[in-house]
């Protein structure tokens, strides 16, 4: 059993981990303790219930996504929520353009870091990313390791961050399976690039097959997710 802190009646997390005995409360509880990080954003209804939406529609497609990158992956709450479903999955790589994301997603996917890397996070401008992807990466120990990968699942539910979609989208190969959220919450000062509609979405991300498309009504705005192949 691991030491927990009975008198810090405020750690949920490690509440949750006597009460499940899923590590990943451990995880999180380590993220919050090491990095003093505040989860209740990454942890929202909004968050989970869009991500649960995606992982959901992904089980019904029942495919090998094989190699997944998740752009813009923030704390990569998805990658635990990925690799905790019934998808098939090889590895995940996450990409933040913010340095601070990377050893926190790390943590709080501790448990597959740990099993060969299959999952890892970088720090990486996704408009700057190319195919195959070169990026830096570090070992515990702190030294850095250049890794050259290929994805066969890109996912970005982070659409409406994204300045200059356009060239990102344009990137991606031919054939790739995507998985895509945007929303139409306007008000948020970085929601820059925000859609009005499913149908906006699919001018803006045009592909060859389309799988899925959607919206999910959240208490202050809807969120819009398209999945299918380039």
């Amino acid at each position: 059993m691991q030491n927990i802190d009975w008198k810090d009646d405020k750690d949920i997390y490690g509440r949750m981990l006597v009460l499940t005995a899923n590590p990943v409360f451990n995880n999180l509880k380590n993220a919050v303790d090491n990095y003093g990080i505040d989860l209740s954003d990454a942890l929202s209804w909004g968050q989970l219930k869009s991500k649960r939406w995606l992982i959901n529609e992904l089980e019904k497609i029942n495919d090998n996504l094989g190699t997944v990158y998740i752009c813009a992956g923030w704390y990569s709450i998805l990658s635990t929520m990925l690799f905790q479903s019934k998808c098939h999955i090889e590895k995940i790589r996450s990409f933040d353009i913010d340095e601070e994301c990377a050893p926190i997603a790390d943590t709080i996917n501790r448990n597959w870091v740990m099993n060969g890397w299959q999952f890892k996070a970088s720090t990486l401008d996704i408009l700057e990313m190319d195919f195959p992807t070169t990026h830096t990466t570090y070992r515990a120990n702190g030294t850095s390791l250049e890794l050259t990968e290929m994805p066969d699942t890109i996912i970005n539910t982070s659409c409406e961050h994204i300045l200059d979609f356009e060239t990102w989208y344009s990137k991606i190969p031919v054939g790739k399976l995507i998985v895509l959220q945007s929303n139409n919450f306007y008000e948020i000062e970085d929601h820059i690039n925000c859609v009005n509609n499913v149908d906006h979405f699919k001018s803006l991300a045009p592909m060859s097959t389309l799988i899925y498309s959607g919206e999910l009504e959240l208490p202050k705005y809807k969120r819009f997710m398209l999945i299918g192949r380039k």
